[in-house]
């Protein structure tokens, strides 16, 4: 029943399973700038990766969502009238306190809750300036033609900063803010891990991390090993980065850290530089999986008929969201993308889609 609710959403929208029955994707919609691509392919029990978009005449907003826990987290709210770097961090820090009142509110029955956690990666795209701010590590990659005599090929820059101790430089940054902590950061189960519990140093919620009430309650102590903190070991403060966008700047890719895990940035922009526009995320998607495949010595069908939960240990939640930025467009061609070809209004809504067995709903959302 649930699958049937949803074909009138993917035939006026565009948004609809691929091949693989854990995907979903939108091949191609207007935003502000020009057109957008989104795919999403699941692997955990509970799909753990939530994105969207939001655009309007003027601009265009995306978010990326990385939880490990719930989506109670994956909130962001943004300012009208101006962007700045202060009014990001007052969003992210309204974000991270409605998620504080509401573990306030919801410890007594649901003590979990002090450990749902969620990456954030937003962008921002308002009068040919491009803003992102992150928490975690989802990723951010600019692709601009390279110049001189190399006009035909693209160069990756990278805009947001991957908060996990996996990378060195982070690992001194949360060593040094913790000189009386010999273990504040420790190898276990093949990774690097803040107190042996968690790699990325930034988050939304996570609060039994940051707040000593919590991981002090004798209720959320019965839900799991209490973990002595001297202080807080992780933060909610967003790395922010400003750009002017320039002619020679082609797309964004915005992607959870289950695509970065398998594709170099060099090997993503290049995937999108050489091929259509039209399902370019659900390209990077599947380029992702072949890797993984490759990796296990398996095929790229193997990997597909892989159930969620036990697919988890082949690769993570994997969400793309590729952004073209054909700002020279004239308003005539954005009138028109109003409305797609079955005369469906592109007012604002939110799209569900449901995989095979009905089971997980909003895996994607997209406001335009």
């Amino acid at each position: 029943m649930l699958r049937s609710l949803s074909r009138p959403l993917e035939r006026c929208l565009g948004v609809r399973a691929g091949g693989d029955a854990l995907m979903w994707h939108a091949d191609l919609k207007p935003h502000a700038s020009g057109d957008f691509s989104i795919a999403v392919v699941q692997a955990n029990n509970c799909l753990e990766d939530q994105s969207q978009v939001f655009a309007s005449p003027f601009a265009t907003y995306v978010g990326v969502y990385d939880g490990h826990g719930g989506p109670e987290a994956s909130q962001f709210a943004t300012e009208q009238g101006g962007l700045s770097a202060d009014v990001i961090k007052k969003a992210f820090n309204a974000t991270e306190e409605e998620f504080l009142r509401l573990v306030k509110r919801s410890l007594s029955v649901r003590p979990q809750i002090a450990s749902v956690g969620s990456c954030c990666l937003v962008g921002a795209i308002s009068n040919d300036v491009l803003y992102v701010a992150n928490l975690g590590d989802s990723r951010a990659v600019l692709g601009r033609k390279a110049s001189g005599d190399k006009e035909n090929t693209v160069v990756a820059e990278r805009l947001s900063t991957d908060h996990n101790v996996g990378v060195e430089e982070v690992r001194k940054e949360v060593e040094e803010l913790h000189p009386d902590d010999s273990h504040i950061v420790v190898y276990t189960r093949g990774v690097w891990r803040i107190k042996g519990i968690i790699q990325v140093s930034r988050s939304i919620g996570d609060v039994y991390l940051k707040k000593p009430e919590f991981y002090r309650d004798p209720i959320f102590q019965q839900f799991g090993n209490p973990v002595p903190l001297k202080r807080p070991v992780i933060t909610a403060e967003p790395s922010i980065l400003i750009r002017k966008l320039k002619p020679q700047d082609q797309f964004l890719i915005f992607a959870s850290d289950g695509l970065w895990e398998q594709l170099s940035d060099e090997a993503a922009v290049n995937i999108v530089f050489k091929n259509p526009r039209a399902g370019i995320a659900k390209r990077l998607v599947r380029a992702a999986l072949q890797e993984v495949a490759k990796k296990r010595e398996m095929r790229y069908g193997d990997i597909k008929k892989i159930e969620k939960g036990i697919r988890r240990h082949f690769h993570d939640d994997i969400t793309v969201i590729v952004i073209y930025l054909d700002k020279h467009r004239g308003s005539s061609r954005n009138k028109r993308t109003k409305q797609n070809a079955m005369g469906c209004t592109m007012a604002p809504v939110d799209i569900y889609s449901f995989n095979a067995d009905g089971g997980d709903e909003d895996l994607l959302q997209t406001i335009t």
